[in-house]
């Protein structure tokens, strides 16, 4: 079976393509051999015509072009459906994840069937790449180039598990930020621009009032620089030329200004 397609339809199933036990306690008494080859027959038959649908959908969406054809069953696929479907140049994937099914179906579009009667084109997904991946010791099937994708995966490499944590944990805060900020129209900015711009507010509104709430006043503008402080002090930056710098530049400006940690 092809480890490669592109340009490629994809149907994503819950059927059974295999044989399977009945789910009553049952038992059968033949009179003879050819009763129990007619019945392994029977049963095999049953298997064939549905993987016969999937063919036939094949052979009609891919009759006048080169695309491809991929089967994700989150049930399980016999070798001989599998020989089958290849034969017929269907790369077929076995066993999918639940979750990961309803995610393909995002992603790719298409309708995630649970029977192969009445089976269409408007069941059928797409992507523009299907391959097989080796990550570290295990393989992965990747599904790309998918129009208007829903549903995306993000992968994180790093050198040790504890790395990929702290990655994992920077990724997921950022997209959260992506969405808050979506959803709320406005963003806070960082890099200790909100403290700079709120301590020089604070020292402009000092000069407006009298008496020792002026000193309450400049107490708490420098308590919030206390932010930017530590900021570049982390950074290895000189402490007093950054803040005076980024001070500076706000004021110039009037807009958010941090510390640039790059």
């Amino acid at each position: 079976m092809k480890k490669r397609v592109e340009d490629a339809f994809i149907l994503t199933c819950n059927v059974s393509l295999e044989y399977e036990k009945t789910e009553v306690s049952s038992g059968f008494f033949y009179k003879t051999a050819e009763e129990k080859e007619k019945l392994v027959k029977a049963e095999r038959k049953f298997i064939e015509d549905r993987v016969q649908k999937i063919i036939d959908l094949k052979d009609k969406v891919c009759a006048q072009s080169n695309k491809g054809f991929v089967v994700i069953n989150q049930k399980g696929i016999d070798p001989f459906s599998l020989d089958a479907l290849a034969k017929h140049g269907i790369v077929a994937l076995r066993r999918a994840k639940r979750r990961n099914m309803e995610r393909l179906s995002l992603a790719c579009g298409g309708v995630a069937v649970n029977s192969l009667e009445d089976l269409n084109v408007d069941f059928l997904g797409y992507a523009g790449l299907v391959h097989e991946y080796t990550v570290g010791e295990e393989k992965f099937t990747f599904v790309e180039n998918c129009i208007n994708p829903r549903s995306v995966t993000l992968l994180v490499k790093g050198p040790n598990k504890h790395t990929l944590t702290q990655i994992k944990d920077a990724v997921r805060d950022g997209l959260r930020a992506i969405k808050n900020a979506i959803e709320d129209g406005c963003v806070v900015p960082g890099a200790g621009a909100v403290e700079v711009a709120i301590a020089e507010a604070l020292v402009t509104y000092k000069h407006s009032i009298q008496g020792r709430t002026r000193l309450g006043v400049q107490a708490f503008a420098d308590a919030l620089l206390i932010i930017p402080k530590v900021l570049a002090q982390n950074s290895g930056y000189d402490l007093q030329e950054t803040l005076v710098k980024v001070q500076a530049e706000h004021s110039e400006s009037k807009q958010p200004v941090g510390i640039d940690l790059n």
